[in-house]
């Protein structure tokens, strides 16, 4: 996510909303371009995704504080992958998934758009994509996800933008949800459904 800014107090805390790690703090650090999901948006979210979460296999790409992925564990995800490319953020969240008793996890140290052009480690059927936003590459990471074999059959896709962005998802990718949350737009895409 790149270097830390200088001369900026640390972001702080976030919780977890639900499931059986609800309330367990997560450090937020000082990472250029980091910008956790809104509390509110993040309940939203797995709101609509409750009936399909438990037993999903999991993958938070551009994990940043790994909120995404970890709350899809609280709420009973199978396994999850996370994707962090600052080296310090992919340990703290290593360490956050052992201090949770969380050994369903892993996590990838490296660029996400590198490691999404390989062929795929495995299919997800839930997939968090929060790249940063100014990066311009949500539509270069659709593609990688849809064209490399990472998606399940009929997987969810959840995808966040500033709410002015526009941006190309694949033809097969189906708007499901779509809310807005301050300056954020969080859209929760079906894969392949009829």
């Amino acid at each position: 996510m790149g270097k830390p800014r200088q001369g900026t107090a640390p972001p702080g805390r976030i919780h977890i909303v639900g499931g059986s790690l609800r309330g367990s703090r997560l450090a937020v650090p000082l990472l250029q371009g980091l910008r956790p999901t809104p509390q509110r948006l993040r309940q939203t979210l797995f709101d609509w995704l409750a009936p399909v979460v438990a037993g999903a296999n999991v993958l938070d790409a551009f994990a940043g504080s790994g909120a995404l992925g970890i709350e899809a564990l609280s709420r009973g995800a199978r396994a999850a992958t996370f994707i962090e490319r600052d080296r310090a953020q992919a340990h703290a969240i290593e360490a956050d998934l052992v201090r949770l008793h969380r050994d369903n996890a892993s996590v990838r140290c490296g660029d996400a758009l590198r490691i999404l052009a390989e062929p795929a480690t495995g299919n997800f059927d839930i997939v968090f994509l929060d790249p940063p936003f100014d990066a311009g590459i949500r539509g270069q990471a659709a593609a990688l996800l849809d064209a490399c074999g990472w998606l399940a059959p009929q997987a969810w896709v959840y995808a966040e933008a500033g709410k002015d962005d526009a941006w190309d998802v694949p033809g097969r990718w189906l708007l499901h949800r779509q809310r807005e949350a301050g300056a954020v737009r969080g859209t929760l895409y079906r894969v392949g459904a009829a």
